[in-house]
């Protein structure tokens, strides 16, 4: 059922993200002109266009992120104490490290300057990293972890402090494959990406891991910064993240893997 749900993700998703989602409309609109179906043509590619037009222009995908990007704040006082500290994978750019043999970062590499600033912080806790592909074509490479170790060495992070875990391929699937690496009723500070953050937080809150956020990476700009630029890839950034983040969430909650639909920080 796990490698069901994942291939059929990866495959929506190839449809539902919005850039795709874009030319595949642009892609059927042509094929309509080619065999000349004009009035279902303009009906499909007028709005379309409208809409890449609006993508270009203005950062909408601000607005859809902002709230989970809000949802967890970085703690105002660190606890004295923590059982460890987890970092899900994703800050490193596999496919590039892979054709280049070099340990490349990707749009979430604060994650890794995170963990090790906590780590330097908690001398004492285990450095407990948890990722492995996400991409169908690349399973099975076992390269997510070594990455993540060549990472955290040229950091230096003291190696013997790190624990891997790079078998899974979603979230869900980090939490579930970390948990018998980890205290029963501990404390861990949580390392992921702020849009990241209430999917993550619920899954662990599902599965009795006690968790305390710590976001990193945020993609939206404040209300005051942004403004009519034309930048379509800088657009994408928060779009694409922020509206595969809401349909993990609701189909998440669904199908009963997190606590709540819009997980938040559970108090003491």
């Amino acid at each position: 059922m796990d490698n069901l749900f994942f291939v059929f993700s990866k495959l929506s998703w190839a449809v539902l993200s919005p850039s795709n989602f874009l030319i595949l409309v642009f892609i059927l609109g042509t094929l309509l002109v080619l065999f000349k179906s004009y009035k279902l043509a303009k009906w499909i590619l007028i709005p379309n266009a409208l809409l890449a037009g609006l993508v270009l222009a203005y950062p909408v995908g601000d607005g859809l992120i902002e709230p989970l990007e809000s949802r967890f704040e970085q703690p105002q006082h660190l606890p004295q104490q923590i059982d460890g500290i987890i970092i899900l994978g994703g800050g490193e750019d596999l496919k590039r490290s892979l054709s280049w043999q070099v340990a490349e970062l990707g749009l979430g590499g604060d994650r890794y300057i995170a963990a090790k600033k906590l780590a330097d912080i908690y001398p004492n806790a285990p450095v407990i990293f948890s990722g492995g592909s996400g991409s169908i074509q690349l399973q099975n490479t076992g390269s997510e972890g070594e990455l993540a170790r060549q990472l955290f060495a040229d950091m230096g992070l003291d190696l013997s402090r790190l624990v891997i875990e790079s078998e899974s391929r979603n979230t869900y699937e980090n939490f579930r494959n970390i948990q018998p690496l980890l205290k029963h009723e501990g404390v861990y500070l949580l390392v992921t990406s702020a849009f990241h953050m209430p999917r993550s937080v619920g899954i662990a809150q599902k599965q009795n891991i006690n968790v305390i956020a710590y976001p990193v990476d945020y993609r939206s700009n404040s209300a005051e910064l942004r403004q009519i630029d034309f930048d379509f890839f800088d657009h994408l950034k928060a779009l694409e993240p922020g509206w595969r983040e809401w349909i993990g969430l609701t189909v998440y909650y669904w199908t009963g893997k997190t606590s709540d639909w819009l997980p938040k920080q559970q108090q003491d």
